[in-house]
């Protein structure tokens, strides 16, 4: 019998205590707020830069944060002052018990997370004494999943490739495979289209209209990175005559 999924659905509470901030006026948002979105064991979202991407896994990974047990460390980066409040909002329809592994990464608070590890003896002898923070930052953003692949519960990745070569967002694509075959769950903001194609994702396309899903092949991503590898002068020769 398959485990139940870690987290099955993301809605809006019905009282919302900050209706004018500015991540309502998002379509996707605006879309999770009508609609809700049900999660698969891989979710991926895709879109352009601005559609929305971010402050969902954001506030989502907030809100599951503030469900797990206060043993649970190095789970996510400590909250910036950045960060969007749209976490308050957001019902989260979850297992229980609650899967308590896991983790909320994103490429610019590796390093914070990281250094946060390295003081720790014990988590530091599961890199083999190494830490994290000395390796470049995709060799210690795959060291650090791979130490916890096992662990069953909610992998939230936010634009992870920004760290990764080619080869390691395959290496990348092999461990988020490992991770469901444990019964975890992993939800993906990616521009990717590498990692967009983990066989059996449910992959969201983010734009103007909110968000539907998609084929990997119907993906704009997919269809700009063919485009360009099937004629990069001819692409190239328009950005570059105007």
């Amino acid at each position: 019998m398959t485990p139940e999924l870690p987290l099955a659905r993301v809605t809006v509470r019905s009282a919302v205590r900050d209706p004018d901030e500015w991540y309502w006026q998002l379509p996707a948002v605006a879309q999770l707020r009508d609609e809700g979105m049900a999660l698969a064991p891989v979710t991926v979202l895709v879109g352009e830069n601005g559609s929305g991407k971010s402050t969902l896994v954001e506030g989502i990974a907030r809100a599951w944060q503030e469900l797990l047990t206060a043993q649970v460390h190095h789970w996510a980066p400590e909250p910036s002052a950045e960060d969007a409040a749209l976490w308050r909002a957001l019902w989260l329809e979850t297992a229980y018990p609650r899967p308590q592994g896991g983790i909320f990464l994103r490429a610019e608070s590796m390093h914070e997370l990281f250094a946060s590890v390295d003081r720790t003896a014990f988590e530091l002898r599961a890199f083999d004494g190494v830490p994290l923070n000395t390796r470049s930052h995709g060799e210690g953003f795959l060291a650090f999943l791979e130490s916890r692949v096992t662990e069953r519960g909610l992998w939230i990745l936010d634009e992870p490739e920004s760290a990764l070569s080619f080869r390691s967002c395959l290496r990348l694509l092999a461990l988020m495979h490992g991770m469901t075959a444990a019964g975890s769950q992993v939800l993906l903001a990616t521009h990717s289209p590498v990692l967009a194609a983990l066989p059996g994702a449910t992959v969201y396309e983010l734009d103007g209209s909110g968000f539907a899903p998609r084929q990997w092949g119907d993906l704009d991503l997919v269809q700009d990175w063919q485009a360009f590898f099937d004629d990069p002068a001819r692409l190239l020769h328009h950005l570059l005559d105007d």
